[in-house]
């Protein structure tokens, strides 16, 4: 990275400043560029959608790579930047929208996959929207906050609605960790590059009644789950202790011990005794 094309020299070039409150936190190390684009496993057919480009850094060597990226930045002084130092990539389409707005139909995108160093202020909201979205990408490439990559790849005992929620959609893993060095600012905590491969048909059809019991199972993570869900109007004490006996469940589990295929044996068993 030349120091004419670093992330200060850019700001320093159009007079802006980054903002903290949206997240604006620019990779400075080409290195861990290339790990983005090579866990993305990308090709001259794949479509990119790129939420918060920023500077553009990553923007142009996705470009260099596949057939079209659409670039969702929210900040227009950042758009400004983008359709200039983008203006020679005949295949990126820079589009100045909160990215909760976005309609994946208006831009064509009906097979794409997601790479950004993503804001860390949406995290949650763009996996929830996107996962759960008619149109699915067919990978997810993310820079994002350790602690919270650490949360979704977890595993019992250490679940949370998060971690259930993304393995329940698709299969995260850490693919490399990255320090807060990296960035400029330097944001005061270490990231992770995640990498999500979504599965292509649902683990379980009824998503909204899973999803239920699940929010009613972490009502109070620190109670037992059978008193949580009794607490949720999912089931009663009595035809609860049978139902845990039937699917071999200690009677004294909190949520966040049961994995996702935990989960929808119990769903399956509290809907046969309804």
């Amino acid at each position: 990275m030349s120091l004419s094309t670093s992330p200060k020299a850019i700001c320093q070039r159009y007079q802006i400043k980054p903002l903290r409150r949206r997240g604006q936190n620019f990779l400075i190390n080409e290195g861990i560029i290339k790990k983005i684009l090579q866990a993305a496993d990308l090709n001259k057919n794949d479509n990119v959608l790129e939420i918060g480009p920023g500077l553009g850094i990553l923007t142009k060597e996705l470009a260099k790579e596949v057939k079209e990226v659409v670039a969702i930045e929210i900040d227009r002084q950042l758009v400004r930047v983008l359709e200039n130092e983008l203006r020679d990539f005949k295949n990126i389409k820079v589009v100045q929208e909160d990215i909760r707005n976005i309609k994946l139909s208006d831009y064509g995108l009906k097979k794409y996959k997601i790479v950004a160093n993503l804001p860390f202020n949406i995290t949650g909201l763009v996996f929830k929207q996107f996962l759960t979205g008619l149109i699915k990408p067919e990978m997810i490439v993310v820079m994002l906050q350790k602690e919270v990559g650490e949360r979704i790849i977890a595993q019992p005992p250490r679940m949370s609605k998060l971690s259930i929620m993304i393995q329940f959609y698709g299969q995260p893993k850490i693919i490399s960790n990255i320090k807060k060095d990296n960035f400029w600012p330097k944001p005061k905590v270490d990231s992770v590059i995640l990498k999500i491969k979504p599965f292509s048909f649902p683990i379980y059809q009824d998503e909204d009644i899973f999803f239920q019991i699940v929010r009613a199972g972490f009502l109070s993570p620190r109670k037992y789950l059978l008193n949580n869900l009794e607490k949720g109007a999912i089931i009663n004490k009595e035809k609860g202790k049978k139902v845990f006996e039937e699917i071999s469940l200690d009677k004294k589990i909190r949520a966040q011990e049961l994995s996702v295929e935990d989960w929808i044996k119990l769903v399956k068993k509290v809907k046969e005794k309804e």
